[in-house]
């Protein structure tokens, strides 16, 4: 009967297990006092090892549940993790989701992800004692000039700074993104027990994994400044056909993002007029100088020769597959007009894409308040002056009234300086 309830109780856990050998311990003691006999010795040795055998069982099966309760616990939350670092598309959402995998692993009650911000050790993300020191950078406490990303004193200056007892037991595990690339650490401190080899390996996969994503991450992000660096070269080259003075290119990007942030416009739709603003006149590469520096006032057949510049710069951009439809759209129709009488598609009111619509605005302000071979500079004045006029013909009114009142603001601002 002992043996029986054992096995049935086993799978409930915690002090079930251990019922039916106090039972049975008191029932045979019991029935001694009971028959007031002497037990034999082959008695005790039978109630000894059945005792010792079912306590050795449960003290087996009992490790047994915990780690294979922990192991439950690591994989749901490595399944869980990998779901949410999936989802990331920067590098500090991936660290926030690793931390949260770290606190559902439980593997320690104190841990902080340090990485690089342009070149400085920062505790990025912390659970417990670390997280007071979030967002501080990690400088050496001798003032020593020791490499940053090579030496170990990050670590120790890390773990520095928690008291003692809870930093009695260390674990430390860096973070390497591709070719070895040092990218940061993981650090956890709990205030008992070593850390278990199992819980080691956890930690050093997930490691692995994370340095994984971050480094993607990174690789994309240098790519992408490589592409800007690109396309902003080429703009300030192409440029110097058009204005011998240079700067067009600067200026019409730095006021276009100006007013896209004013209207409320995503870091993705502020990137595609960067690279537009870049290559807007990418296709006057292929306008003959004569026509594109005449002093005076174009033929048809020059100006429809100028026109086709629109078209041919966006049909030279259709093998850069990394530039957003935004950006070709900007590139293509930013001469169009607002009723219709613009080139190269004669686009009218809403059908004209936002970029262009936007663009169109601050192409046109340059080109009025810069010289051109055609014409002297304008005023600022006189410059918005037109552009109102040509408010709901040639540009967007809701475009344009943000474009004047962010003018208007940066007037009343050099006021007040």
């Amino acid at each position: 009967m002992t043996v029986l309830c054992a096995a049935l109780t086993q799978r409930l856990g915690g002090l079930w297990r251990w019922m039916p050998i106090v039972i049975y311990a008191l029932a045979f003691t019991a029935s001694l006092i009971f028959y007031n006999t002497a037990p034999g010795p082959w008695s005790l040795v039978g109630a000894l090892a059945l005792i010792l055998g079912l306590g050795l069982l449960s003290i087996r099966e009992s490790s047994t549940a915990r780690e294979t309760e922990w192991l439950h616990n690591t994989v749901k939350a490595l399944e869980e993790g990998s779901v949410k670092l999936g989802e990331a598309r920067d590098a500090e959402a991936i660290i926030r989701a690793g931390i949260a995998i770290l606190q559902n692993l439980r593997v320690a009650p104190h841990f902080a992800v340090v990485a690089y911000r342009r070149g400085t050790p920062m505790i990025l993300a912390a659970r417990g004692a670390f997280e007071p020191f979030i967002e501080q950078p990690i400088v050496p406490s001798d003032n020593d000039s020791r490499s940053v990303q090579a030496d170990h004193w990050v670590a120790e200056e890390v773990l520095a700074l928690l008291k003692r007892p809870q930093r009695k037991t260390q674990l430390v595990v860096n973070i390497y993104g591709r070719a070895t690339q040092h990218l940061g650490l993981i650090l956890l401190t709990r205030e008992d027990r070593e850390f278990e080899a199992d819980e080691k390996s956890v930690v050093e996969s997930f490691a692995r994994f994370l340095g994984a994503q971050l480094g993607q991450v990174y690789a994309i992000r240098e790519l992408r400044d490589a592409n800007d660096l690109t396309l902003k070269a080429l703009g300030s080259a192409l440029e110097r056909r058009d204005d011998d003075t240079g700067g067009h290119t600067q200026r019409v990007m730095t006021l276009s993002l100006r007013l896209a942030a004013r209207l409320g416009w995503d870091d993705e739709r502020l990137k595609a007029v960067r690279w537009g603003a870049y290559l807007h006149d990418l296709g006057k590469i292929a306008v003959p100088d004569s026509i594109l520096h005449k002093r005076g006032p174009l033929d048809a057949n020059e100006r429809a020769s100028m026109q086709r510049h629109a078209t041919l710069g966006y049909d030279m951009l259709q093998d850069l597959h990394f530039l957003p439809a935004e950006t070709l759209d900007l590139v293509r129709h930013h001469h169009e007009r607002w009723d219709g009488g613009g080139y190269p598609s004669g686009l009218r009111g809403q059908d004209i894409p936002d970029t262009a619509r936007l663009f169109s605005i601050i192409d046109v302000y340059d080109a009025l308040v810069n010289a051109r071979p055609y014409k002297p500079a304008w005023s600022r004045e006189r410059a918005l002056q037109e552009l109102r006029s040509q408010t709901g013909s040639q540009f967007d009114p809701q475009f344009m009234d943000a474009f004047l009142r962010m003018m208007s603001e940066q007037d009343d601002a050099k006021l007040v300086r």
